[in-house]
């Protein structure tokens, strides 16, 4: 990532979120009178790694490993040159019918997993499949997958103290909903990050094939390619993937993706 105006973004949201967090870290150590130490190791280890493992079988279900041949072996090939060149194992490689043109990445370096769709695989010319890969090969590199879910329990910490904070006989309903609204507002930041690192995603992998039209051609075709279908994924798995279409204001605040068109302005740039 060379982008220095994204390093600054995503550092100012990160410091932010740092902050919500150790703020709502304090209120549960004062409330049950506990040290730290146990509150830290529950919200930024035990929490995320339970919705890493939940959220990974989710996002595989119903997918095939894809086999080494046919169709499939331009895929094996590119996905294992990229993958050396990044430095990185070569993730698993499945495919999965979505209803429409899509692909996403799921689990850490090293134990990475690449989804990619049947009707994106017929869609798309050769070079723009390969940025596609290279897009969710940064991803598995730069640890997108585990960065996301920590911010997702950052705003469930946050969702609880200010429960908690706000509770007592006479006002559940209004403890409830300002954790509602605290959550909210925390995703603002995470979901902020998250169109972030899809910029950083597609920066590296521009970097990777060596030039960022192909990538731009294959968002172009995904985007064309969706209207119309009915989509198989789940709202969870979405998010994953590499296009997640949202028009409204209110969506594209909470959006995991920015706008299709400045992406490919960007890569175009």
């Amino acid at each position: 990532m060379n982008n220095t105006g994204l390093k600054l973004r995503m550092a100012v949201v990160g410091t932010i979120l740092f902050a919500l967090y150790f703020g709502a870290a304090l209120v549960f150590s004062e409330m049950f009178q506990v040290s730290l130490l146990p509150i830290l190791a529950i919200s930024l280890v035990l929490l995320p790694a339970a919705q890493y493992k939940i959220g990974k079988w989710m996002a595989l279900r119903g997918t095939e490993e894809m086999p080494d041949e046919g169709q499939y072996r331009q895929i094996h090939q590119m996905t294992e040159s990229l993958a050396r060149d990044m430095g990185m194992d070569k993730p698993k490689l499945v495919v999965q019918d979505m209803g429409v043109p899509n692909a996403f990445a799921t689990g850490r370096r090293g134990a990475g997993v690449v989804c990619v769709s049947n009707e994106l695989i017929g869609l798309l010319d050769r070079d723009e499949l390969e940025g596609v890969i290279a897009h969710e090969l940064a991803h598995l590199d730069n640890r997108d997958t585990i960065t996301m879910i920590i911010g997702q329990s950052i705003g469930m910490i946050v969702s609880y103290a200010v429960f908690f904070l706000l509770r007592d006989d006479n006002n559940f309903l209004v403890a409830y909903a300002g954790s509602v609204v605290a959550q909210m507002l925390t995703m603002i930041f995470v979901m902020a990050i998250s169109r972030y690192r899809e910029y950083v995603a597609d920066d590296d992998a521009r970097q990777y094939i060596g030039s960022g039209e192909p990538l731009a051609r294959a968002l172009e075709k995904i985007s064309r390619g969706s209207e119309g279908r009915e989509s198989r994924i789940d709202d969870n798995v979405s998010a994953l993937c590499i296009l997640n279409v949202d028009r409204s204001f209110l969506q594209q605040i909470f959006s995991t993706h920015p706008p299709t068109e400045k992406r490919i302005e960007k890569l175009r740039s």
